[in-house]
């Protein structure tokens, strides 16, 4: 089985039972964004944190 698919999966089979649709398609929309997010960690598309700070204190 895909990784994708399995990580899927086992974020749907650890939900209650009660769990509704919005709820489970919450858990999948940050499963995929923190995916997306080690995604760019890998290819080095961050910004410093100093950086991040800098560009709030400037808002």
């Amino acid at each position: 089985m895909e990784p994708l698919k399995k990580d899927a999966i086992n974020v749907i089979t650890s939900l209650p039972d009660d769990a509704d649709m919005e709820e489970i398609m919450y858990r999948l929309y940050v499963l995929e964004n923190i995916r997306r997010g080690q995604e760019d960690v890998e290819k080095g598309k961050t910004t410093p944190a100093e950086q991040v700070l800098r560009d709030i204190q400037s808002w």
